[in-house]
């Protein structure tokens, strides 16, 4: 990854977003980070809201199910649906009652959390908990990439720093975590002192999101450069992807060894879909104090190589992924690349539990290959929910088409990746009445 850099402090109102809080420094975040009375009040009703929702029999219903469907049981389908940056269609800057960006960042967790208990009504479990990070930077590879453009969230190149392999390869470097431990633990009494006797506050570290690699090398060396690559320099590519593959196993290895890791069972959003409530995590052995790689799930995809034969990514890809994934407990593969056409290579993941089914899959062919001996994770098209007045009638077509393809598969609807829900939050509710409505019909 690369190394941080971190701009001049934004206006703390216009800071609503965790992405958006990242851009500050952990001490510029929290440096006399105080709550006014009116900022505590404002978390505090927000939090005895989620409490009260969390405490509702429906949410160890739901717990119950995920229980069920990861451990390979029959249910019914599951939904979820995340807005992603629809969040900010849904719960506009105005809302927003916190003036510090921290405050805002956690107000903003919360207000979502009610969202999804009271107007989403998907499966979504509502936990008692809040979780703080902990507060770091990551020193990435020693070469980092010069971003151009992305404003305001818009589109964005990069111009990659391998230039030449022979050259830029050796100047490569193994990346640390710096932890600010001071700052970590001021955020956490500050979060216990305003959530005492409501929710439960842990720290819980999140590291990664996919350890699939490709993302690290395309950043290193760029997308166009990576095809081309495969043919001109198929050498320095298995170099790279291996120097990859090994440093980031020592990561993990430096993770675990200090204690560093948490659960990600129960509750937590894994992979690209679902969440980890299983019976099957953590394996025997597990002590809290220190969480292992085999005691959680492991995610590994490859998007940006979508477009490569099978062949070449069975070569320069998954021999790089299988390493990591041997250390995982259960694993998810895939995100929005289809799979169907380099499944004979994926399904020798270990431990291969839940595995994506993006719109670009074959649906039928992907539910003959997984049965229910896989989660089959389907993910619609988001597209329906980007404009103003949703197609209700295309969305249920499209729902009751991939359901009954996958009638006999362990299946969960995930709708993601969503960039704007056309300025009609409703459609993000809609959707998820509509697919309990086809989920439970069939």
């Amino acid at each position: 990854m690369a190394e941080e850099t971190f701009p001049h402090p934004r206006d703390p109102s216009t800071i609503q977003t965790a992405a958006e809080l990242r851009s500050l420094s952990a001490p510029e975040a929290v440096k006399n980070l105080k709550a006014s009375k009116r900022e505590r009040r404002v978390l505090r009703e927000l939090a005895l809201k989620m409490a009260d929702l969390a405490a509702r029999p429906e949410e160890a219903e739901k717990a119950a199910l995920w229980t069920r469907h990861n451990d390979l049981q029959e249910t019914q389908p599951l939904v979820f649906c995340d807005p992603e940056n629809g969040w900010n269609e849904i719960i506009a800057p105005g809302q927003l009652e916190c003036r510090h960006p921290q405050l805002r960042v956690w107000e903003m967790t919360l207000r979502k959390e009610l969202f999804w208990g009271i107007e989403m009504r998907d499966h979504r479990v509502i936990e008692p908990y809040f979780n703080i990070p902990y507060l770091c930077r990551d020193t990435g590879w020693g070469l980092s990439e010069e971003k151009i453009g992305g404003h305001d969230g818009g589109s964005y190149i990069w111009d990659p720093p391998i230039k030449d392999y022979h050259r830029d390869f050796p100047r490569l470097e193994t990346p640390r975590y710096i932890i600010d431990s001071e700052a970590t633990s001021r955020l956490k009494e500050l979060a216990e002192g305003i959530f005492v006797d409501i929710l439960t506050v842990r720290l819980r570290g999140s590291w990664w999101w996919s350890l699939g690699l490709t993302q690290d090398f395309i950043w290193l060396r760029g997308l166009e450069n990576l095809m081309m690559d495969m043919c001109d320099h198929p050498h320095w590519v298995h170099r790279l992807m291996d120097f990859l593959s090994r440093e980031t196993l020592g990561k993990l290895d430096y993770l675990e060894t200090n204690g560093l890791l948490s659960l990600n069972t129960e509750g937590t959003y894994v992979g690209s879909g679902g969440f980890g409530w299983t019976t099957q995590l953590p394996k025997p052995g597990f002590r809290p104090e220190r969480v292992r790689t085999r005691d959680m799930w492991g995610f590994c995809e490859s998007q940006e190589t979508a477009g490569v034969s099978p062949q070449m990514f069975s070569e320069f890809v998954f021999p790089y992924q299988k390493p990591i994934l041997e250390r995982f407990g259960l694993n998810c593969y895939g995100c929005c690349e289809p799979l169907d056409s380099r499944w004979e290579t994926v399904r020798q993941a270990p431990r291969l539990r839940r595995v994506s089914v993006s719109p670009w899959s074959h649906v039928e062919k992907m539910a003959e290959y997984l049965g229910n001996r896989y989660i089959f994770s389907l993910k619609p098209s988001p597209t329906p929910l980007s404009r103003p007045q949703m197609d209700e009638q295309l969305v249920r077509r499209e729902l009751r088409k991939a359901i009954r393809a996958a009638r006999s598969c362990r299946l969960e609807i995930i709708m993601k990746d969503n960039h704007t829900l056309g300025g009609n939050p409703s459609n993000a509710t809609r959707w998820c009445r509509i697919a309990r409505e086809e989920s439970e019909a069939c």
